[in-house]
């Protein structure tokens, strides 16, 4: 989706992605670049006293690995703009599998070079359950 131009998208296009899955590798290397080290997500044993009964990964993991799922073509994407009604629904464990699905519901014309596209990113575990709900924003070059 994010290999096309503003003015070539419209509201309402979705677009899903592939599937990650979220090892215990990933969480220990976010915790290690973000310093959150926070049990729940770090401390097996720690974990599987709480409500979830075992780790989970960090909200910004998701989001982050998200981007990654994301399509992004140099040279149309000017800038990651920012996010808004970000919501961690329900928890992602070590071993399940992400995917996205992205909606445009939001276009903004800039100025004569680009826009802002509003997506409403939605991650999904393997059981089709809804894990994350997030409207990003990117500053999308125009074609002409």
């Amino acid at each position: 989706m994010l290999n096309r131009y503003f003015d070539q998208l419209d509201t309402g296009e979705k677009w899903f992605s592939g599937g990650r899955t979220i090892t215990e590798s990933d969480i220990v290397m976010f915790a290690a670049l973000s310093g959150d080290w926070y049990p729940l997500h770090t401390n097996k044993e720690w974990a599987s006293a709480t409500a979830f009964k075992q780790r989970i990964a960090h909200g910004m993991l998701l989001l982050s690995v998200a981007t990654g799922l994301m399509e992004f073509k140099p040279g149309i994407v000017i800038a990651f703009y920012g996010m808004d009604k970000v919501r961690f629904v329900s928890p992602v464990f070590i071993g399940d599998t992400i995917s996205l699905e992205m909606e445009v519901i939001d276009k903004n014309d800039k100025d004569g070079k680009g826009g802002v596209v509003t997506v409403k990113v939605t991650i999904f575990n393997q059981r089709n359950e809804t894990a994350v709900s997030a409207a990003f924003k990117f500053l999308l070059a125009k074609s002409c």
